[in-house]
């Protein structure tokens, strides 16, 4: 069973003369431990689409199952303990807490489902993302991209089937950049975690293990994307 499916999805903002249709009749299926990119133009529907996949908006009609389970059938409070248990996320804005040290940072997901952090899980996170030195610092004692590799940490911590990242090297430079799709890889194969990236940057891209593009709404399966 795929781990994520996208079912005849479709969103359509407005109505009448106005209406603009932001997804076209979305399908596509992602198995457990796959690392996806999804490349298009600004304004081709990639952003739409990754936030129906994490339930961050809601679709005008199709299905999105994540593990079997059909995601818009959920009530709220439902929707809301899978989210946070199911999906992590990760924006080009790092969204950090400011008054909270790196360690601190990546574990308050879990702080926030009342769950207690376990200690090993946190140095494994820690050692992979090269932070084990910076466990004390806060965000603003931080550069960039080691601000970006704690907001990596915060959406492994409570161990996700399903990370979802939108352009997480958007505001990042061209070493740094390449070091987080690298620990996008290990995550990804590591702890077999299925991860859905959104970037405008083929480059990057080529680094997934399949491409699929979206273009005014519609979606293409690139298959593995070779520059």
């Amino acid at each position: 069973m795929s781990l994520l499916e996208i079912s005849a999805l479709c969103k359509t903002y407005g109505s009448g003369e106005t209406a603009v249709d932001a997804l076209k009749n979305v399908n596509f299926t992602v198995p457990k431990g796959e690392f996806i990119a999804v490349v298009g133009e600004s304004g081709s529907g990639k952003s739409t689409l990754l936030n129906m996949i994490g339930a961050l908006d809601m679709p005008s009609s199709g299905k999105v199952m994540i593990a079997g389970k059909n995601i818009f059938q959920m009530k709220d409070e439902e929707l809301t303990i899978f989210r946070r248990r199911n999906i992590g996320f990760i924006f080009q804005a790092f969204n950090l807490i400011p008054e909270l040290n790196v360690e601190q940072n990546i574990v308050f997901p879990l702080l926030l489902d009342y769950q207690k952090p376990d200690p090993e899980y946190v140095e494994e996170i820690l050692s992979v993302l090269s932070l084990k030195d910076r466990r004390s610092h806060l965000p603003r004692q931080l550069s960039g991209g080691q601000q970006q590799r704690v907001a990596i940490g915060r959406a492994l911590i409570a161990r996700p089937m399903l990370i979802l990242a939108d352009e997480p090297t958007g505001n990042l430079d061209t070493q740094n950049s390449a070091e987080v799709i690298a620990l996008l890889k290990t995550a990804s194969k590591r702890y077999q975690q299925t991860i859905i990236m959104i970037t405008h940057n083929r480059g990057l891209a080529s680094a997934a293990d399949r491409v699929l593009e979206v273009t005014d709404g519609i979606l293409t399966d690139l298959g593995r994307y070779v520059q």
